[in-house]
């Protein structure tokens, strides 16, 4: 391109110096002016001018290696390179403006891309599901936490794919198919609950957007609500099962009290009726209780006093405590602790409570004549990812007896608040479904295990496994 360039400048400043050439060499033919004379005339004129070209062609290309690195640098999306010059022709002038004007170009592309990143980060790190459509609904950009909630493949791609397809759930598609008519033009928002690919509630949002080839699309923000639906239900199922255990008693009181302020003649009933009343008193003193105490435990407003004591200890104190129940109810209880086990540190009162409540129940549902054990060994934890360390020292408590057993499936559920396997039973031995919910936190707080197991008809088994050390298990 060079030579090409030089070659064509000098052949026009020769072809410009041509006519005076050949009337020079006329001249001479004629003999009114030396041959010399027109030869030096030529020579000087053609260096002059070959000089002339020199010059205007090294001009030339200084500028074009400049726009050329300008060009460079703005295919590399770099700023282009500042060379100062001092010369004030226009092809120098129409440098300068252009490099100003890319100047501005690559800083504002270097603020685009910089706002490209945020967007991407922003979007990549967001919890709520994303989806931007185009003008028929073909997907046009997806964040991971759509991928993932879709159960998308991480790296495939599914632009130009109509979001429907993507879709598995039809109450989302319907919803989807709503949002993406040539109708909506305002946002668009809805509670959706889904099956596939798994059971969610979603609340999903669509607003209409201006794409960048100048078309209509929509972006979809899906957040998941499941667990915050999980959390009104059973808020829900508190209050309905708290307004029913506050009931019983309430009618009950109200009914009797009701009726002995009427009158009752018979000393014998007034004497039934207020053991009825005192019964369903002491009811509610319970319950009330066991609500109190269970809210601080969840709320940890429970504060802990570990202090060493002696497993056998903690057994002995537990079923000294309930041995007149045990008698009267016609039931064996057995202490098996090796005394030499070690000292393990808890809170002796919230550990007596643990205790307590699970002979409770035990003796509750044990036939007379059964039997009630209670024992105590050191066991190493095993693996467990939600609880302490594994292979952890720590002594594991067990209350087994020989009662009616509790189905398998309502096993899971037996630490739930009010939740109980005989209702009607649990009533008239005066629980309040409280007892587990509570055994299951105070356990918690000391860094220990709860399991249950039960087989109908032949007895249940509660093992409260505990660390020897709580420094260790924190």
């Amino acid at each position: 391109m060079d030579r090409l360039l030089s070659f064509w400048l000098i052949l026009a400043i020769l072809l410009s110096g041509l006519p005076a050439a050949v009337a020079l060499i006329v001249l001479a033919a004629i003999g009114s002016i030396w041959v010399g004379w027109v030869a030096l005339a030529i020579f000087i004129g053609a260096g002059s001018g070959l000089i002339a070209s020199l010059a205007i062609f090294r001009s030339w290309r200084a500028h074009g290696e400049r726009l050329g690195a300008l060009v460079e640098a703005l295919e590399r999306r770099e700023p282009p390179t500042h060379v100062g010059t001092s010369e004030h022709d226009f092809m120098s002038s129409a440098e300068r403006r252009l490099l100003e004007a890319a100047d501005r170009i690559a800083s504002e592309l270097g603020a685009l891309e910089e706002q490209r990143g945020e967007f991407d980060a922003i979007l990549r790190n967001m919890n709520e599901a994303v989806v931007v459509t185009g003008t028929h609904g073909e997907i046009v950009l997806l964040n991971g936490a759509a991928r993932r909630l879709f159960a998308l493949q991480p790296e495939a791609g599914y632009a130009g794919r109509h979001f429907i397809e993507v879709c598995r759930d039809p109450r989302l598609q319907e919803f989807i198919a709503r949002a993406t008519s040539p109708d909506p033009t305002e946002v668009i928002t809805a509670e959706v609950p889904i099956q596939n690919p798994a059971q969610r509630y979603l609340e999903v949002s669509a607003a209409p957007v201006r794409l960048a080839g100048g078309g209509a699309g929509r972006v979809f923000v899906f957040h998941e609500i499941t667990r915050l639906r999980a959390y009104e239900t059973l808020r829900a199922d508190f209050i309905a099962n708290l307004t029913h255990e506050l009931r019983t008693p309430l009618t009950a009181l109200y009914g009797y009290a009701e009726t002995l302020q009427k009158g009752v003649d018979d000393p014998d009933t007034q004497l039934r009726f207020l053991g009825i009343i005192e019964r369903q008193s002491r009811r509610l003193a319970r319950l009330i209780d066991d609500l109190v105490s269970l809210s601080d435990l969840e709320r940890g407003l429970t504060p802990l006093n570990f202090e060493p004591l002696t497993p056998s200890r903690i057994l002995e104190e537990a079923a000294e405590l309930m041995r007149e129940q045990a008698t009267r109810a016609g039931i064996e209880l057995v202490v098996k602790c090796s005394p030499d086990l070690p000292d393990i540190a808890i809170d002796r009162d919230r550990i007596h409570q643990v205790m307590v409540n699970l002979l409770d129940n035990s003796l509750k549902y044990t036939p007379r004549g059964g039997l009630v054990t209670l024992e105590a060994h050191t066991r190493l934890n095993g693996v467990n990812s939600a609880g302490p360390p594994a292979n952890l020292p720590g002594i594991e408590f067990a209350v087994a007896d020989t009662g009616e057993g509790i189905p398998a499936a309502a096993i899971p559920r037996l630490t739930e608040r009010f939740y109980r396997v005989d209702r009607a039973r649990s009533r008239e031995l005066g629980g309040t479904g409280l007892g587990l919910a509570i055994v299951k936190h105070i356990v918690q707080l000391h860094h220990g295990t709860l399991r249950i197991e039960s087989r109908l008809r032949e007895g249940t088994t509660v093992t409260v496994w505990l660390p020897v050390s709580q420094s260790a298990a924190g």
